[in-house]
């Protein structure tokens, strides 16, 4: 008995020992160059990401090494370039992927590649979010340039594709971020990217240069600029790693642990009585003037709950997380500062992968609604904006949870269907704001089209066209469509926040699914 004990210890005291010369500590110089670069270990990188204490390793003895008769004999790989296993965060259960870029540039080899799957199986199996910290290049070349290997292709993105929708999944930037890890941001449903640091695309300079002749640099590429201001590829761009693990942190406090999983409630103790005097002046008289739409959603939602996704992106739409009364909500809002809060095809993009997320999720939404229509032209037209307006119609079409538009202003032609307007897409209400003007176009443009051979041939024609103006806008006010029933109620701006929690303490959580015996809607991409 005793002999078996102690072989037990020597055993465990040597398996420790490899998993101590597989740590950071028996690295040093590995160590140094990172923090040469400024950068964090794997490791430290969890550490600041996770509650205290609770992440739990999973493969850290994993590792490749040469095998004889190799074209490319290779060092030892420690956890093969990924470090993979379960914490918490904010007590509730994530799994976390974090490549090491200190390994073979954080690089994806056989075993990591196998690591990274199984934490993607085991967040869909128990049903917990996945934060993936991403700071690496694609496919480990040595490994890559074997068919027997590489023609297996593990069944990673069959599985990350499964999880959309299931799992919140967020992709943390933070470093060189080609290829492979931009596949997997791709598939996440919040990315962050670090400005100055971190780089997103498709290949890096070395291989487009290869491939293409392109001579090019990292941030021109696929810097933060690119792809979160330009392109809205990512979601949000921070200064500095700490704001990135706040972001992550922040943003999977709004959602469930998975789809089917109950609201995660934060009581704040805000009234739902509470009313803004400050929203009864928000709205400009004159409908040519702008103002700052973040501030009637700030005004409705829980105080300091609002966030942001996609702020510096496609900036004619707002679209936001929030509370009220502790419960998550997602606001869509037009924002009259960028070009009038007209729809074009970033706009339409953004709204719809919003409404999806937030469907996927069960997050109420509110729309606010000041539209002046679609963008039109031969500019618009080179957008494919036929086709990727759409994708904002497909998933109104499509979302089950409750839903409440409120019209601010302008509601004008297939944008006020397209931001939920009216009886588009049932909405659970519909209010306006006694500013709210609704029809089928601009009311000047809409004379000057139709009627300007009839005023041209008054005696005094802009006295005329303004005449025909005033007079149809008497037709298109708040009062018209209540008269007509198109909203449900013009209401007081300072009861909007009231009146749209009562209404979602009255909905139930999911709509039935009525959709038509089918297998699949075909999105509009």
């Amino acid at each position: 008995m005793k002999h078996g004990e102690a072989g037990q210890r020597e055993n465990l005291a040597g398996i420790e020992s490899v998993r101590a010369g597989l740590m950071d500590a028996a690295r040093p110089e590995a160590m140094k160059k990172l923090a040469e670069r400024g950068r964090l270990s794997a490791r430290e990188r969890i550490a600041r990401l996770v509650d205290p204490g609770s992440f739990e390793e999973m493969g850290a003895l994993a590792s490749v090494e040469a095998a004889r008769g190799e074209p490319h004999p290779r060092e030892k790989s420690p956890a093969d370039g990924v470090v993979t296993g379960t914490a918490r965060i904010d007590g509730r259960p994530v799994v976390i992927v974090s490549q090491d870029f200190s390994v073979f540039g954080g690089s994806i080899g056989k075993l990591g590649s196998a690591k990274t799957q199984r934490m993607v199986k085991i967040a869909l199996t128990r049903a917990i979010p996945m934060v993936m910290l991403l700071d690496g290049g694609g496919h480990r070349i040595q490994d890559g340039q074997n068919s027997r290997h590489f023609a297996q292709a593990n069944g990673m993105f069959h599985d990350l594709a499964r999880a959309s929708g299931w799992v919140p999944m967020v992709a943390l930037m933070l470093g060189a971020g080609f290829a492979g890890p931009t596949n997997y941001a791709g598939l996440a449903d919040f990315v962050v990217m670090v400005r100055g640091q971190s780089t997103m695309g498709l290949a890096g300079p070395a291989l487009v240069k290869a491939g293409t002749g392109e001579e090019t640099d990292q941030e021109s590429l696929g810097g933060a600029q690119v792809q979160v201001d330009k392109q809205g590829l990512a979601d949000l761009g921070v200064d500095s790693e700490d704001e990135a693990f706040a972001a992550a942190r922040r943003y999977l406090s709004y959602l469930p642990s998975n789809a089917r999983a109950p609201a995660h409630i934060l009581a704040n103790g805000d009234p739902r009585e509470r009313g803004d005097d400050a929203l009864l002046d928000l709205v400009p008289a004159s409908t040519r003037r702008a103002y700052d739409m973040r501030k009637a959603i700030a005004a409705i939602a829980d105080v300091g709950s609002l966030f942001e996704l996609k702020p510096t992106f496609a900036g004619n739409i707002v679209t936001c997380l929030a509370r009220l009364e502790g419960r998550p909500v997602g606001f869509v809002a037009n924002q009259p500062l960028r070009a009038g809060g007209i729809l074009d095809a970033n706009a339409c993009e953004k709204g719809a992968h919003f409404i999806a997320l937030c469907d996927a999720f069960g997050l109420p939404l509110i729309s606010l609604i000041d539209v002046p229509g679609f963008y039109i032209g031969s500019s618009a037209e080179r957008t494919t904006l036929g086709r990727r307006s759409a994708k904002l119609i497909y998933e109104w079409g499509h979302a089950s949870v409750p839903r409440v538009s409120v019209v601010v202003r302008k509601g004008f032609g297939l944008g006020y269907f397209a931001m939920n307007g009216g009886r588009a897409f049932d909405a659970d209400a519909c209010f306006a704001w006694p500013s709210a003007q609704i029809c089928a176009m601009s009311i000047e443009g809409a004379i000057d089209v139709a009627f300007r051979r009839d005023y041209m041939a008054a005696p005094d024609p802009q006295a005329r066209r303004q005449e025909m103006i005033d007079e149809t806008r008497a037709q298109t006010g708040a009062l018209h469509a209540a008269e007509g029933f198109g909203v449900d109620d013009v209401i007081d701006p300072r009861t909007t926040r009231r009146r749209i929690i009562e209404i979602f303490d009255q909905c139930p959580a999911r709509r039935q699914n009525d959709h038509p015996p089918k297998f699949r809607s075909i999105a509009p991409i």
